[in-house]
């Protein structure tokens, strides 16, 4: 070929394989916003005569919902659930407290596990699942950390979960990349704003992120300035505790439309999957003003204590917008869905420790068929050493029609039951083939349960390490009443050796 020639194939195929090029696929960047202890009835769009919540509501506009998505009855198995893609249990998370917080060091997280197909990772507010050097997110996968300790700001509990001494939701110490940081602002503010300076950072650098913006708000305490609150004061059946915990949640609702005015802003709204879990367990303090439909709150094993929303949008991954989805969905189904999006390869280790489902097929169509499954829900917290006794307590077994709950009660979830919620008429006697099959499954679960349940003897430090590492920064110590904080034993220990 002369010359001419292989100039003119050369600027002939050229523009092909520029498009080819341009074809191909971009990581997307994730962003995951999950608030603490509110109900699925706290928000507007889900029918609560009170609360305003327009960016959520826009927000539902513009995305795909779960509306049978269930996560714990509590938060730090939440929270476990989504790191590991498998249930909390199985990752030895059976309470909020007492060691028994800690995510087994064996699990592969879910910030580990995006890091190999390239990803940063943040997160942004409370992690809840231990607060030991190796059990910290900094020690998990997550690049930037920013946030605070144990399960609330300001909790105190003993051995290794709690917070800085004496901290509040305003001006907060926090956490941020191994130190201690002391802070102006209210805290989900702190968070959200910490999260968009770094999300800033990373889209500017071009790297895919993952943004894990996991509040405290709106559980207890309820501290926040009057001014997000005040309008609240006043209305019907609400207390000024409500109206804090209202004010907090429609904070929240404003700092996360400004973070999608910023996803718009930097031009990466179309190729960033966001998604809003908006509640890490079911309604609290809200229940009583609209509780959509629903029986039970947080701790309970009923709908209304396991069920929540969950948005996703993605309009480059052809989410549908303004669309819902009915399929029996978790949150451990989170894990196995972003590694497929992320096109990060499992390992042996990952596909054996991993049982959600990937959501992707739903994501491009709803409607997709999905195969029959099962749910199990307990609420945990049995006393030490009586883990068999507790096994029926706080239970439910659910599939996408029936709900076993405590062994004893059977719900039919697609009955009409007039005004009352669904799970007010039991009907075991009529369905006792389905009590039995429901059973026999869960009987199977609960076998295999002991070799994952690491932290039932777990013996925690004497003192929190948060707390002392905030002392060994800022000085101090603790004083006599915090001598309560000390695990019983080890006081006791202590007491003997001084006499």
């Amino acid at each position: 070929m002369n010359k001419s020639l292989t100039l003119l194939a050369a600027f002939l195929i050229a523009p092909l394989a520029t498009r080819s090029i341009a074809a191909e696929p971009t990581k997307p960047n994730i962003i995951l916003v999950m608030p603490d202890d509110v109900g699925y009835g706290d928000y507007a769009c889900f029918g609560n005569p009170i609360m305003k919540t327009p960016a959520t509501d826009a927000f539902k506009k513009q995305s795909l919902l779960f509306t049978k998505f269930h996560v714990s009855p509590t938060c730090a198995p939440t929270r476990a659930a989504l790191m590991s893609g498998r249930h909390e249990f199985k990752s030895g998370v059976t309470h909020t407290i007492y060691e028994r917080e800690r995510m087994s060091l064996d699990t592969i997280t879910l910030p580990q596990m995006l890091k190999t197909a390239g990803y940063t990772t943040g997160i942004f507010g409370k992690w809840h699942l231990g607060d030991e050097e190796e059990y910290r997110p900094e020690s998990r996968g997550f690049d930037e950390v920013y946030t605070h300790g144990g399960g609330g700001i300001g909790q105190t509990y003993p051995g290794s979960c709690g917070d800085a001494p004496g901290n509040t939701n305003i001006n907060p110490a926090l956490w941020h990349n191994g130190k201690w940081v002391k802070t102006e602002g209210y805290c989900t503010d702190l968070f959200f704003d910490q999260s968009i300076k770094w999300m800033d950072a990373k889209r500017k650098e071009e790297q895919p992120f993952f943004a894990y913006v996991s509040l405290n708000a709106a559980h207890s305490p309820y501290v926040l300035p009057k001014e997000y609150y005040e309008h609240y004061l006043g209305k019907p059946d609400v207390s000024e505790t409500v109206a804090k915990f209202f004010g907090m949640i429609e904070n929240i609702d404003t700092n996360f439309g400004e973070l999608m005015k910023k996803v718009d802003e930097w031009g990466i709204a179309d190729n960033t999957l966001v998604i809003f879990l908006a509640s890490d367990n079911g309604g609290t303090k809200g229940i009583h003003i609209h509780n959509a439909g629903m029986r039970g709150s947080k701790g309970r094993p009923y709908q209304g204590g396991t069920r929540v929303p969950c948005f996703f949008r993605w309009p480059e991954g052809k989410v549908p917008a303004d669309a819902d989805c009915n399929a029996l969905s978790s949150g451990m189904d989170i894990y196995p869905t972003l590694a497929a999006i992320a096109g990060a390869e499992l390992t042996d280790k990952m596909k054996k420790q991993v049982e959600g489902r990937n959501l992707l097929p739903l994501l491009k169509d709803p409607t997709s068929k999905w195969p029959k499954r099962t749910l199990i829900h307990h609420v945990g917290r049995w006393d030490k050493g009586k883990k068999e006794d507790w096994k029926f307590t706080g239970t439910a077994i659910q599939d996408s029609r029936f709900t076993l709950v405590n062994n004893k009660e059977l719900y039919d979830l697609e009955a009409d039951s007039g005004d009352k919620p669904p799970e007010y008429n039991n009907v075991i006697s009529k369905y006792p083939e389905v009590a039995a099959r429901l059973r026999a499954e869960y009987d199977a679960w609960w076998s295999e349960l002991d070799p994952y349940l690491v932290n039932e003897d777990a013996m925690g430090p004497s003192m929190n390490p948060m707390k002392e590492l905030y002392w060994k920064q800022f000085g101090g110590e603790p004083d006599s009443k915090m001598k309560w904080q000390m695990k019983p034993d080890r006081l006791i220990n202590a007491n003997k050796k001084k006499k």
